[in-house]
């Protein structure tokens, strides 16, 4: 038996690598080059982001219904969700302006300012700066108007000069406002909102409650109406004086309503209060105020309100007679 003779004796045997008996060609060719540098993309700064930030002013969310809301369609709306009907705050000018007939308000005493008795520390910075940056420069606005086809002496106040508290002025124009009602026979309609009385002013504000009620017992004396009108939130001072003497008592949905907070009422009284008991439907249920009427009604409602009314005054005058 003989052995099989090699081909090559010489012959070796290579050993094959995996993945290095064939290079492919790179589709694209390495710099041939050694020192390449590679030139990094800029880093976007904070100014330069992409993400594009919303414009304050074009929209608000719904404090009830948490609804991103676009601010020209509640303007439209008068200022109220349409979704929840949540009743936003509104400035006294625009309340003024869609509750009368066009170009039929006449504003009194523009230019009453507070001043400051007490010398009470950063109230008259404070003064200054609402009266700045407001539409004017107390925290009422008053006026002869006309609404439907009945002329009225109409005063609005407004929260966003120092909470709508009522200091000398606020009582000063409300009562030359009953006043100049009175003389001309005219009914008498203010819509509040408030913290109540001023405290930088001290016994002035407190003494405004007073004041503005014996102006209205006057009223109520020459057989003239009174409209009081409750928007939230009204509360202290106001709440206990003008506010709640009214012929008739109306409110804005969900408005809060009360002398004191519930925190302080709890603490006084230790005891449970009911849930919602200083809202416009509770007072509604057990009998301060006589009717809840939405922000977009109120201007008809008014109207039919003061058509009553003032058919019952044209009739006690004629009997007096």
């Amino acid at each position: 038996m003989t052995k099989p003779t090699d081909r090559n004796a010489t012959t070796s045997f290579i050993k094959k690598t995996l993945g290095t008996d064939s290079i492919e060609p790179t589709l694209t060719p390495l710099p041939t080059h050694s020192n390449t540098t590679f030139e990094k993309k800029p880093r976007l700064s904070p100014s330069k982001s992409r993400k594009r930030e919303i414009p304050e002013g074009l929209w608000n969310k719904c404090p009830q219904c948490e609804t991103l809301l676009y601010d020209k369609e509640i303007d439209l709306n008068l200022k109220v969700c349409h979704l929840c009907q949540h009743h936003f705050a509104i400035g006294a000018r625009e309340r003024i302006n869609f509750l009368v007939e066009t170009c039929s308000f006449t504003e009194m005493d523009a230019n009453l300012v507070s001043l400051d008795p007490l010398n009470f520390p950063a109230y008259a910075d404070k003064l200054a700066r609402d009266q700045k940056s407001g539409t004017s420069k107390d925290a009422v606005v008053t006026g002869i108007g006309k609404i439907g086809l009945h002329k009225v002496a109409l005063g609005v106040m407004d929260f966003s000069f120092l909470g709508g508290s009522m200091g000398s002025v606020v009582g000063e124009k409300l009562t030359r406002l009953i006043e100049a009602g009175t003389e001309k026979k005219l009914p008498v309609i203010i819509v509040s909102t408030s913290g109540g009385a001023r405290m930088y002013e001290g016994m002035f504000s407190l003494m405004q409650m007073a004041k503005t009620c014996g102006a209205l017992a006057y009223h109520a004396k020459n057989r003239l109406p009174f409209i009081s009108v409750l928007t939230d939130p009204t509360f202290a001072g106001v709440m206990a004086s003008f506010a709640t003497v009214g012929d008739l008592i109306l409110a804005e949905p969900a408005a809060r309503i009360g002398f004191a907070g519930a925190r302080v009422i709890k603490d006084t009284t230790q005891s449970e209060l009911p849930p919602g008991f200083q809202t416009s439907e509770f007072l509604l249920e057990h009998g301060l105020i006589d009717a809840i009427v939405a922000r977009k009604d109120m201007k008809s409602a008014l109207e039919f309100y003061l058509d009553f009314l003032m058919t019952g005054h044209q009739k006690a005058s004629s009997h007096s007679k």
